[in-house]
């Protein structure tokens, strides 16, 4: 069985429109979808937007579903001039850029209390171009934060849940995989107004993605 955690009902449409045999639930407030993708069953779990939302809707894949992978994709934002809007990227490593126990602890920013680096796994299968993900709970266009995400944690892509997600899975020992296609790039213009003209066609590109996996295609 796949499970997916997807943040945003129009993210999840790009893998439910693909869906046979769907049916579709409520549990703990949040959105579920049930049906066939290219033979499999698979289970759409719409988390909402955010750390906490998408840790909850990991929790229910493990709890509810026995996920024994958790995958997540949606759109993401570039980080530099290398990113393609439109481009399908893999992540193989994530981290919460805005989690910071430094004075506390020492060592970088998003180094969760039970690590000792900030970078956590995650599993990518090498059909895209894998990058490190940022996740925090804010959508801007802050040089600060851009100098820490780019410059201190090395990332090439923000998002605000794929970081959580990850954690949930490290601790429960089950393999994360994220795939993100780019909305928008930071030195571009305004992220806000690059996400709102290219989201429908990331979108699309999703779409298409399952659509393949669909009609057999890994």
């Amino acid at each position: 069985m796949k499970t997916y955690v997807v943040a945003m009902d129009n993210e999840a449409e790009a893998l439910i429109a693909n869906l046979s045999n769907r049916s579709e639930k409520k549990l703990y407030g949040r959105r579920i979808v049930e049906g066939m993708l290219g033979g499999e069953r698979t289970v759409v779990i719409v988390s909402g937007i955010g750390k906490v939302n998408s840790a909850a809707g990991a929790q229910i894949a493990l709890g509810e579903y026995d996920a024994d992978e958790v995958r997540n994709f949606g759109v993401a934002g570039g980080l530099d001039s290398s990113m393609q809007v439109g481009g399908l990227y893999e992540v193989d490593s994530a981290v919460q850029y805005d989690f910071d126990l430094v004075q506390l602890n020492g060592g970088l920013p998003g180094t969760l209390n039970e690590r000792t680096d900030p970078y956590i796994p995650c599993t990518a299968s090498g059909r895209f171009p894998a990058i490190r993900l940022a996740s925090g709970d804010r959508f801007n266009d802050s040089a600060v934060d851009h100098e820490l995400i780019t410059k201190v944690l090395g990332c090439k892509a923000r998002d605000m849940e794929g970081a959580a997600i990850a954690q949930v899975c490290e601790r429960a020992g089950v393999p994360f995989r994220s795939l993100k296609c780019i909305s928008d790039v930071y030195g571009s213009g305004s992220t806000t107004d690059q996400y709102l003209v290219n989201l429908k066609k990331c979108l699309a590109i999703l779409k298409d993605h399952f659509a393949k996996e669909a009609g057999g295609a890994r």
